[in-house]
């Protein structure tokens, strides 16, 4: 379901609540010169072209300060592309695949929005239009109001909509009986009038402008996408994105809850010793949550975005247009970034931002990032095996592996 409200630790939650349910009784290949090596080991050699002083032995170095934070019950792989020299790959332990395909959980939002604002772009649908104007009588009751809440809050996430993922119907669905709705596909829009239920955390318009996370705008924001095209979401994103990028090991399996190429299993240990496998589920299959990709696939989109292959200049100016955000911790720079239409622009200690969207899924967390001219991009990717990770540590750990691969300079 992608990053929850608030602090986004509410999938966590869930998780710990499920490992402490009776449930825990139920029972790619890297491009070619890539360099790689395992967290504890020295099996690879720091890259004679890593350039700026940021080598495999420092981001070997850097993935073991978020192995730590993880409490060493993490499955790790980090990849860092950089222009015009090979990529490197770290992995904390050898048998891990060197470019594991993950659910990116949240990161799918960022790839939701390239298209709406491409279909901004051919004038199809603006940012400016209202939530009723395209689905009337969707987004309505106790206190919810279409008509104040245009495209542009949806994916700047200042609609104060309720996110769905947080009802507590919901929450006992697929926490309390995990098993029973591991394959769970209920609709988008049934998720959206799940959240209607709730009043708003908050309107736009009344007082200052407000941001509270919640997965229910992107639901709603591909609702209105599918309106204004006739195509499915899916359709969108394959057709508009992922093919026209190549990005071969990106793919949307829908309610089909298997993953296809190599990947990394999740679990996570129940009070009773058995171990619980996340691996296989449907939960995330909407477009705040459903893109499945790897850490080479996801630096590509990323590297694309940020050098204009996949915006107009316009759209993108406007995409990197932020409102403040609290959810995360203050980065290396000292001082926070900003929000802005599915992307998060943060601030480096050299000078300068780099683009992110986390994502944050059962057990599996992905962080990718790129800097600003798309010269260097990074993607981690966190699998649990025992136990559940304390996402703000891990998190600072992340952020300064990002600070130093992208600075392209060690701690």
């Amino acid at each position: 379901m992608g990053a929850a409200a608030g602090r986004r630790g509410l999938v966590v939650a869930w998780a710990v609540a499920l490992a402490a349910s009776a449930l825990a009784a139920v029972p790619a290949t890297a491009r070619t010169r890539t360099q790689t090596g395992t967290g504890t080991g020295t099996a690879a050699r720091d890259g004679a072209h890593a350039g700026a002083g940021y080598t495999a032995g420092s981001l070997r170095r850097d993935l073991a300060a978020v192995r730590t934070a993880g409490g060493g019950q993490v499955n790790l792989v980090a990849r860092l592309d950089r222009a015009g020299q090979d990529p490197l790959v770290v992995r904390s332990g050898s048998a891990l695949p060197r470019d594991p395909e993950f659910r990116v959980a949240s990161t799918t939002k960022t790839f939701t929005a390239v298209v709406v604002l491409q279909l901004a772009a051919e004038k199809r649908l603006s940012l400016d239009d209202t939530v009723a104007h395209w689905l009337p009588g969707v987004v309505a009751g106790n206190g919810n109001d279409g008509g104040r809440i245009t495209l542009r809050d949806l994916l700047r996430q200042t609609s104060g909509l309720f996110d769905y993922v947080a009802d507590p119907e919901v929450q006992d669905k697929l926490v309390g009986h995990f098993e029973e709705n591991r394959y769970d596909d209920t609709p988008a829009a049934d998720l959206v009038a799940i959240a209607m239920r709730h009043a708003p955390l908050f309107t736009p318009g009344d007082g200052p402008r407000r941001w509270a996370y919640s997965n229910t705008n992107y639901l709603v924001a591909a609702m209105i996408a599918e309106k204004a095209t006739g195509q499915s979401w899916r359709e969108l994103v394959e057709h508009r994105v992922i093919a026209p990028l190549g990005l071969r090991h990106t793919y949307i399996p829908g309610a089909n809850p298997f993953l296809v190429g190599p990947h990394v299993p999740v679990t996570i240990d129940g009070p009773d010793g058995r171990r619980v496998d996340l691996t296989e589920e449907s939960f995330q299959h909407t477009a705040d949550s459903g893109v499945v990709s790897t850490p080479s696939d996801l630096n590509a989109f990323f590297r694309a975005l940020a050098t204009g292959r996949l915006l107009p200049a316009a759209q993108w100016r406007e995409m990197r247009e932020t409102v403040p955000y609290d959810d995360l911790p203050v980065p290396p720079a000292g001082r926070q970034g900003g929000y802005g239409l599915g992307i998060r622009v943060v601030p480096l200690t050299c000078g300068g931002v780099y683009y992110m969207h986390e994502g944050d899924g059962w057990g599996v967390y992905g962080r990718p990032a790129v800097s600003a001219d798309g010269r260097r991009a990074v993607t981690v990717s966190i699998t649990t095996t025992t136990a559940l990770i304390d996402q703000e540590r891990v998190d600072r750990a992340v952020e300064s592996l990002t600070d130093h691969a992208l600075c392209g300079r060690s701690a």
